[in-house]
């Protein structure tokens, strides 16, 4: 397959006024998350109905994945699904982002803007998804096969939500956050894939990207203590060579430099006194 290039973009899509705006939008950056990483019964409650709504949204865009269809198509699908549920999409307007969702095909890893490119039988695509609802975010991403998918390719998109997934599991008060990052590397590691370290796993309450971060490779100098109540989101980014990247002219798409292809899968997750709660769930 040829490598993947920008295509037009259509403008700005519109949300209803009646539907409330995250802080950021119309400024340049959020402002600096102040608060606690551990969030209240009531805050996670909120996220729940977020996380739905954005685990929903997902499958409301893939819903359409076939050769021909535009990933802006699949944007627009989710934006009026989003709305029509009483949420905000979170990327739209954030830092500037132009869309309410990222696509990211093939050797994207992540970040993708949606826009005019027709999918192609074959392509890998990942879609990812935050909404905004009662002040807080939900926010996830999966991977999709479009057509016939190759079997590395099928195996790749799998595997990174088994990597995902183990992550998850490793999660428990008292343990250090390291351990999730030592859990996806040791699996990933099983078969050669290349795991992203420029994008990671972030905090995520009232705010977008708090000041957690959750790395998916093993740092032993990551120490800080998960604790119940904590908040965040693990997600993944392997690739079938190397994971060292680049980013486009645009300022957001973020490109494996040997343009090999990328998957990832993301969960919000909400530490219990047990281990994790997915609160991207339906």
């Amino acid at each position: 397959m040829n490598p993947i290039k920008p295509y037009p973009q259509s403008p700005l899509r519109s949300v209803p006024e009646s539907i409330a705006r995250p802080e950021y939008v119309g400024k340049r950056a959020p402002k600096p998350y102040a608060g606690s990483d551990i969030q209240t019964p009531e805050i996670v409650e909120k996220m729940r109905e977020a996380g739905r709504i954005a685990h929903l949204a997902i499958l409301e865009g893939a819903s359409i994945i076939a050769p021909g269809v535009t990933t802006d198509e699949i944007d627009a699908r989710i934006h009026k699904f989003i709305c029509d549920n009483g949420g905000y999409p979170s990327t739209l307007g954030y830092r500037g982002y132009p869309k309410s969702c990222c696509t990211s095909i093939n050797e994207v890893i992540c970040h993708g803007i949606p826009d005019a490119r027709p999918l192609e039988d074959g392509d890998l695509v990942s879609i990812d998804v935050t909404v905004f609802k009662n002040g807080v975010h939900g926010d996830n991403c999966m991977t999709f096969g479009c057509g016939t998918l190759d079997q590395a390719s099928t195996d790749l998109m799998n595997r990174t939500k088994e990597a995902m997934e183990r992550g998850i599991k490793a999660i428990k008060p008292g343990r250090q956050l390291n351990v999730i990052g030592r859990v996806i590397e040791a699996y990933a590691n099983r078969f050669g894939y290349g795991i992203v370290r420029d994008y990671t796993g972030h905090g995520v309450n009232t705010s977008f990207h708090s000041g957690l971060i959750i790395l998916h490779y093993d740092q032993p100098l990551v120490d800080t203590v998960i604790k119940e109540g904590m908040t965040f989101t693990v997600e993944p980014m392997l690739t079938l060579g190397d994971y060292r990247s680049h980013v486009w002219g645009d300022d957001w798409t973020v490109v494996t430099n040997d343009l090999s292809r990328c998957a990832q899968w993301e969960q919000t997750i909400y530490v219990t006194s047990e281990g994790a709660e997915i609160l991207t769930a339906p």
